[in-house]
Formats: C-alpha cells, sequence, structure tokens
C-alpha cells in the first residue's frame, strides 16, 4: 500500500461535494484550514485539522505549508487531437474577418478537416499528448476530447482511434465524443441530407460497435446544424446508447439548447445566446450549462450571460475549449480568470464551475470534482500563495507547484 499525507495544509478547498452547485450556492466553496490530507493507494482516504493529523510512518511526506490543495480541474470540452495549428486564421482575425466569414473561405473547421485527412493515426497521437500532458502539468486531471475535425467516414474514426489510444495510454480521466457534425464537408455542401445519413446510418453504429465514444455532439449553431438535423443526429445517438452533448447558441439563437434538453443532454456548451427562454428550459432539466470563455475572447464575441445564468438558479460548469482555431489554450487558470473578468463570476464559482460542475458535464462527479472519501485521489497542490483569488488574479503565473493523479505524483 502506496501513502501520502501532505501536511500543514494552508487550506484542504472544495471538500465533501458530491452533487453539482447551483445558483446561490455556488458562491461557497467549503474548506479546511490549517489541514492534512491523506491518500493511500489511488483514494482520498481521510483529511481533517492539523490538531489531529494522523501518524506519518511507513508514509510519503509532503509539506503544504503556505500552499492550497484543490481537486484536479475536470476539462469537459476539448478538441485536443487536431493536426497542426491555424495562426494564419489569427491573422485574418486581426484584420477584420469573423469567424464564419473564415469558414465560408474554406477555413475554420474545414481547414483542420483538410490537414487532418493527410496526417497520420501516430502524428495525430504524437502531438496531441504533448497537448496532454501540458494541460496535466497545469492542474487538470479530466479531460473530454471530441472528434469533428474528420468529417468523413475514415477521418471520423481515425480521430476517434487516437482518443481511444489516449484513453489507454495516460493515466488521466478521458472520455471520447463523436462530434462529426461539427460542419458540412464541402462535398456535401448541396447535399446535406445525405451526409447526416452518413452520420446516422453508418458512423454511429460503427463508433457504438467499436466502443470509440461516450458521448454524441453537434453543432446546432447559426451556419452549421439545424435543429431538425440534430434532432435526427442526437435521436440516432440514444438509440445506440450514446449520451447527447451540444455546442449550441454560440453565433445566434440556434434552437440548440431547446433540442439538448430535449434529448437530456449531458451538457449544453457555448451559450453566448442565452435568454430568458433558453434559461427557463435549463431550469427544468438535468442538462449542465458548459460556458467557454477563452472562445468568446479569442474570437472577440460577446461573453455568455453567467451572472443571470446563476441569478436565476442554474448550474454553470467551465471548459477551455482547447482547439486550433478559436482556443488555443488549455490552461484552466487562465479559464477561470476569464470566467472572472468578463462573465463576472466569483472565484468561487468559477472554482466550482471548474470541478465538481464540470465533473458531472462529463460524467465523472462520483469519482472526480471534489476531494471527498473515496474518490480518486486526484488532487493538486499551489505554489505558496496569499488567498485562492490570487489563482484568478494572477492570471499568467505557474500556480501549481505538484500534481497528483491516480495517488502518484507527476
Amino acid at each position: 500500500m502506496s501513502r501520502i499525507l501532505i501536511t500543514n495544509c494552508k487550506s484542504i478547498v472544495q471538500i465533501d461535494r458530491t452533487n453539482i452547485v447551483k445558483g446561490k450556492e455556488m458562491a461557497h466553496l467549503p474548506g479546511i484550514d490549517d489541514a492534512w490530507l491523506l491518500i493511500e493507494d489511488d483514494k482520498i482516504h481521510s483529511y481533517g485539522s492539523m490538531k489531529n493529523v494522523p501518524d506519518s510512518s511507513n508514509t510519503d511526506v509532503i509539506d503544504g505549508t503556505g500552499r492550497y490543495v484543490f481537486p484536479t480541474w475536470c476539462d469537459s470540452h476539448t478538441h485536443i487531437v487536431f493536426a497542426g495549428s491555424r495562426e494564419t486564421e489569427f491573422v485574418s482575425k486581426i484584420q477584420g474577418l469573423s469567424y464564419e466569414e473564415i469558414a465560408k473561405q474554406g477555413g475554420g473547421i474545414l481547414n483542420s478537416a483538410k490537414k487532418l485527412a493527410t496526417t497520420s493515426e501516430d502524428e495525430l497521437f504524437d502531438s496531441a499528448w504533448i497537448r496532454l500532458e501540458e494541460m496535466k502539468h497545469t492542474g487538470t486531471g479530466a479531460i473530454e476530447i471530441k472528434s469533428g475535425y474528420g468529417l468523413s467516414y475514415e477521418s471520423e474514426l481515425k480521430m476517434l482511434r487516437v482518443i481511444k489510444r489516449i484513453k489507454e495510454k495516460s493515466n488521466l480521466t478521458i472520455k471520447a465524443t463523436f462530434l462529426g457534425a461539427h460542419a458540412v464537408p464541402t462535398e456535401f455542401k448541396e447535399r446535406r441530407s445525405e451526409y447526416v445519413d452518413l452520420l446516422v446510418n453508418r458512423l454511429l453504429p460503427e463508433i457504438v460497435n467499436e466502443g470509440l465514444a461516450d458521448f454524441n455532439d453537434v453543432f446546432c449553431d447559426r451556419g452549421f446544424f439545424t435543429v431538425e438535423e440534430t434532432d435526427r443526429i442526437l435521436a440516432a445517438g440514444n438509440k445506440l446508447g450514446l449520451q447527447p452533448k451540444i455546442h449550441a447558441n454560440e453565433l445566434d439563437y440556434s434552437g440548440g439548447i431547446q433540442v439538448g434538453v430535449k434529448y437530456n443532454a449531458r451538457s449544453v456548451d457555448h451559450l453566448e445566446f442565452t435568454g430568458e427562454e433558453e434559461i427557463k428550459c435549463l431550469l427544468n432539466s438535468n442538462t449542465m450549462p458548459t460556458l467557454l470563455p477563452s472562445t468568446a475572447f479569442f474570437l472577440k464575441l460577446h461573453y455568455p450571460p453567467a451572472r443571470n445564468m446563476i441569478d436565476a438558479g442554474l448550474p454553470i460548469a467551465l471548459a477551455s475549449d482547447h482547439n486550433p482555431g478559436s482556443s488555443p489554450s488549455g490552461k484552466m487558470q487562465f479559464i477561470i480568470s476569464l470566467a472572472c473578468l468578463y462573465l463576472k463570476m466569483l472565484p468561487n464559482e468559477a472554482f466550482n464551475a471548474a470541478t465538481i460542475n464540470s465533473a458531472y458535464a462529463m460524467d465523472v462527479m462520483n469519482d472526480l470534482g471534489s476531494i471527498a472519501v473515496g474518490k480518486q485521489a486526484n488532487v493538486f497542490i499551489t505554489k505558496p500563495i496569499s488567498s485562492i483569488d490570487y489563482i484568478p488574479y494572477a492570471f499568467t503565473s505557474q500556480l501549481v507547484e505538484k500534481v497528483i493523479i491516480k495517488g502518484k505524483v507527476q
């Protein structure tokens, strides 16, 4: 049996949570000051005040003086398997072209799909692995990875097989999402229904047969997939046992939130365009609203109305949307800073959104997202800092000193 005892912690943060946090409760972050945390093998064994610290015999001891201990971030929306960066589009954005204008010119998602078609599985794996390790060492312990840069039968399967390889090798918790409905390929531009046929009749059954995905996602938004097309793809996935997720309302009031709720989507993501009707719909559901502030930041979109959503009683999750075109970073500390600065979320609200609520959004809440007895020992230890509010305040500083995944220091 391996044992790690972290002593003299300034505070252990996000303890005992077993359920999602919503509304006013999101401002509360439970913790223990002047504390210790004991890990046995890959599980959280116990924790408490230093007044009652356990015996440290046969135990690796880490001194946490001046430091905070957090559960690792859960990043419930990423696209880290891709072939090449898109900095030329970054320059186009500076010159004034919109996301949609770049897409119409063959850029954006279609550009990534073109590159991916000629890139081998090994190359995709190697580049994604570098991104994954970088994210791990900034405090992320669980990541959802989407396909969607394939946009063909062969390339979508290639992406998902790469994600499966990552699952098998990484000690992080990985969830795979099929996002064949990320964009309509150029060759199907005038035959949209045939592309939906390909997704529904060929790809979804093959993916389920090979066990390549945990979720089924659709980009339901202006210029991408309609509510009717989304409905058909989600219904087909449901029949095969794939729980839905949705990209929705990034560019307009698309109806994507409503169709996601209709199919009991685990999460609906982006949500820049969210009004009273959408909030009411979400309040009557088990669907997690997931906000991706770095995408709005990078594309210079207006930000989702997080304050209105929380004040109405909704939960919020946060994720990085790490991808080559609209969010080329997976650093969750920066996501939390953006949430505080531009979504007007309090630091505690952002911490809840990036841990327990995002764990729910990727269906790992029973194991991750909080420090609780019996949960998986995925935690990080900060450098000595004055308060947890310093984390979003010092947004360019690397404040994670040690990461522990499944009870092992990385």
